[in-house]
């Protein structure tokens, strides 16, 4: 697997909440860091889902919705809700 380049904001992604029960095995606590080139174990249909959201929030940018350097993200699995909330850092 490629190194991930370090571009744009660190992201740290943290599993706020679930729903039922996760069939990729994540819980409420986990965090790791993912970015637009490391899915980090993110359950693949959640980070296809997020991709589009991830790689605005990751360079910098913003939608209308969002306020400040936080977000929150959900999985489309209804009956198994997953909740992730993202901090982006200036990398050091």
């Amino acid at each position: 697997m490629a190194k991930d380049p370090g571009i744009g904001y660190k992201v740290v992604a943290k599993v706020s909440s679930v729903k039922g029960k996760c069939s990729a095995g994540h819980v409420p606590g986990e965090s790791f860091e993912i970015s637009c080139h490391n899915p980090a174990g993110l359950c693949g249909f959640f980070y296809h889902d997020i991709f589009p959201s991830l790689q605005v929030f990751q360079f910098g940018g913003s939608l209308p919705w969002w306020e400040g350097d936080k977000i929150q993200l959900q999985c489309l699995d209804l009956d198994n809700l997953v909740t992730i909330e993202l901090k982006r850092f200036e990398r050091q």
